[in-house]
């Protein structure tokens, strides 16, 4: 018996919505890999606060992975566990090398858009499935990012003259 025989959504829906979640969590990991990456080789005179705020999205990050995995199984698939597969298919591209500040906020906003667009096409196919969990899911997900964006990129808004 298969787990989505209980959900309500098709097999081919439940299918469709797999991959486009194992390219997500592709993404996500690399994203990860690179926030553990700038949280510790970050300097600058903002090294105090963005030390700490890259842990925090690490963290965060860190849940998210594993909630995306744990909605694949939900829909009955298997999560990818290894990086060589998500390197092959990830759009977000390992980081190494950098250490200043702007470059690495730039970096997790290109990231984020790329995640946040990745979340749009989740939501709009899980909508057209009729899977609210995913949808409710997703839509919880893009709120805390679209505010995350917002506060890096005031980061790297020119400060204000009086």
């Amino acid at each position: 018996m298969s787990i989505i025989e209980f959900t309500g959504i098709k097999k081919k829906e439940a299918d469709a919505l797999v991959s486009k979640l194992d390219d997500l969590l592709a993404n996500v990991q690399i994203f990860y890999a690179n926030m553990r990456g700038f949280h510790w080789n970050i300097k600058g005179k903002q090294f105090f606060t963005l030390h700490k705020q890259f842990e925090d999205q690490y963290d965060y990050l860190a849940d998210k992975i594993d909630e995306i995995a744990e909605r694949i199984l939900a829909l009955g698939g298997v999560p990818e566990n290894n990086f060589s597969h998500y390197l092959k298919i990830s759009s977000i591209k390992e980081v190494s090398g950098i250490s200043c500040e702007n470059e690495i906020v730039s970096s997790i906003l290109n990231s984020y858009k790329t995640v946040i667009a990745k979340e749009r096409e989740i939501v709009s196919l899980a909508s057209d499935c009729k899977d609210e969990a995913t949808v409710n899911m997703f839509g919880n997900y893009l709120e805390d990012q679209e505010k995350t964006v917002w506060m890096f990129a005031s980061f790297l808004t020119v400060l204000c003259k009086d």
